[in-house]
């Protein structure tokens, strides 16, 4: 699966061609495509991943990802709830605003 036209891979990828194949052939080509988890399961642990890490471009990303491969909205709001206690509260609060706009724009 190819890296989406708005991703941030996809705004820079003109200057960072190999950056964006990278990402195509071994991210999205490789990675993801193993059969150890599911897509689902992928995107739960990605999502907890950048949330902690309060990656705010590939979070909106990866959400967008998350509804795609079938993570409900309202597991969403537990993963954000529930990482409040592990990765810290403002971390968290952080992703709630952005989840909060994904998931409006997304219904």
């Amino acid at each position: 699966m190819a890296t989406s036209k708005h991703s941030t891979i996809a705004k820079v990828r003109d200057v960072f061609p190999k950056l964006g194949e990278l990402t195509d052939k071994v991210v999205f080509g490789d990675v993801w495509e193993r059969k150890g988890l599911a897509k689902r399961d992928r995107s739960l642990v990605t999502v907890a991943a950048l949330v902690a890490l309060k990656a705010d471009d590939q979070l909106r990303g990866h959400l967008v990802r998350a509804l795609d491969n079938g993570v409900k909205r309202e597991e969403i709001v537990e993963l954000i709830t529930h990482l409040a206690f592990y990765c810290g509260w403002p971390a968290a609060g952080h992703a709630a605003v952005i989840a909060k706009e994904v998931l409006a724009e997304h219904g």
